[in-house]
Order: structure tokens, then sequence, then C-alpha cells
């Protein structure tokens, strides 16, 4: 095992592109044992309903985290804006543990601060009131009461709207805003954010209080397998190939 904390999100699996899906499973079984845990920061499905949604690809996903979790790798998971409905079931299935968004992690004695990242694009106001309103215990147990067909068949009519809805954006409103960002290192009193969901990999530097932090945004698996290792040396974008050389 080597001393290295994996970050993934944003694979967005589906039926769809059963080539990422099998990427995914092959990261599973192969490269993702070799380090300490693994954070699954949103959006690993493309849409989940529900624990009962184990349609493929997603019973084939679950059971390959319950292998690697059951080997004794530690995974943990945050809720994305496709499936913010993963619960207790999912994570007794996979053996998961699910963690608050956002989430203080101590990585090797540094704070980070990881997030999925959509509650952040403050500047969004349309998406953060759906966020909130499908955030609702109440709304979430009236959704997951009706037969999954049901469920099914709301969700795609609200991801034709949604997407519509994108394509009409400026695109920096669909990015995080900065002085969101600034405020919740300030919060939490950390100077580092882990976050996926905007599809814009790097490292960028964050000022807060004088002092300078730094905000490291995870890639997606649409045409990539981005995987970010931070290790004690410091951290770096891979792709999954490029693990046998770190891990």
């Amino acid at each position: 095992m080597a001393v290295a904390i994996l970050f993934v999100s944003d694979t967005h699996l589906s039926a769809d592109r059963p080539e990422r899906v099998e990427a995914f499973l092959d990261f599973l079984a192969t490269a993702a044992p070799k380090a300490e845990a693994l954070y699954l920061l949103g959006d690993v499905f493309d849409l989940w309903l529900g624990d009962d949604d184990l349609a493929p690809p997603n019973g084939e996903i679950v059971a390959g985290l319950a292998a690697v979790t059951g080997g004794g790798l530690p995974v943990f998971a945050l809720h994305g804006n496709h499936d913010f409905l993963l619960g207790p079931g999912f994570a007794q299935a996979s053996g998961c543990r699910i963690l608050s968004d956002p989430a203080v992690l101590d990585l090797y004695g540094e704070g980070v601060l990881a997030s999925h990242g959509d509650y952040l694009c403050t500047d969004d106001t349309e998406y953060l009131a759906w966020r909130a309103y499908s955030r609702s215990p109440a709304v979430q147990q009236a959704f997951l009461a009706q037969p999954l067909a049901a469920r099914r068949a709301q969700a795609a009519v609200i991801r034709d709207k949604s997407r519509a809805r994108a394509r009409m954006k400026p695109q920096e409103i669909l990015d995080v805003n900065l002085g969101a960002v600034t405020g919740a290192l300030r919060e939490h009193r950390v100077l580092l954010l882990v976050h996926g969901h905007t599809h814009r990999p790097g490292a960028y530097p964050v000022e807060v209080d004088g002092a300078t932090g730094e905000r490291v945004v995870l890639g997606d698996w649409y045409e990539g397998d981005s995987v970010l290792v931070w290790s004690p040396e410091g951290h770096r974008h891979c792709r999954v190939r490029e693990l046998d050389a770190v891990l």
C-alpha cells in the first residue's frame, strides 16, 4: 500500500458510456487498493434515483465498491448534483461512508476542505434554489415513496429542462464564486479546498485574509480518467494508467 490518498469526481457512470464504467471498475480492482483511502467527491453515478435504483450499471458499480471496501480500502463518498439521493442502503451495500458536504479532512497533517463544489456556485441562483428544494428531507421522502418508474419519468423531464437552462447561461455563472470559496475556507479555518463539479481541473491560488491558499479542482471522466493523488510530498493530477508509477 502506497502512502497516498486518491480523489475522483464526476465519473458520471451510465449505461450510455460502458467504456467509462469498465474503466472505473478496473480502477477499483487494480489501482485503488494500492492507496490508503479513496474519496469520491460526487457524481460517480450519472443518475441515482434511490437506493433501489440498481439497474445497469449501478448494481455493478456498487458491487465493485463493495469488493474494494471489503478488501480493506476505506472509501468515502460525497453527494453530487446527479447522485444526491445516495442513502444508507447504498452505504451498507457498497461499504462506502457518506460524508457531509463540505467535509474537513486531515491529509497528512494538512486541513483540507473537500466538496462536490456545486454549493459554491452562488452566481447561479436558479440552481441553488433547486438544490435547496431537492435536498429537503420532505421532498426527498415524497419522491422516494413513488415507484422507480415514476421517479425515472420525472427525472427525465427535470434533466431536459436543466440542460436547456444551462445552455442559456454564461459559463462564468456555472463556475464557483471565488468569494464563496474564500468564505468557505475562512469558515472552516483551512487554506486548501478540493472539489469537482465544474469539470475544470487544475490548481488555483486563493487569498484568504492575507494568506495564500489553494483550490484544487478534479477532472471528469467523460473522455479521460482523471485521478488526484495526494501524498505527504504534495498532490498531482494523473491518468489511471500513470498510477502504477505513483502508487
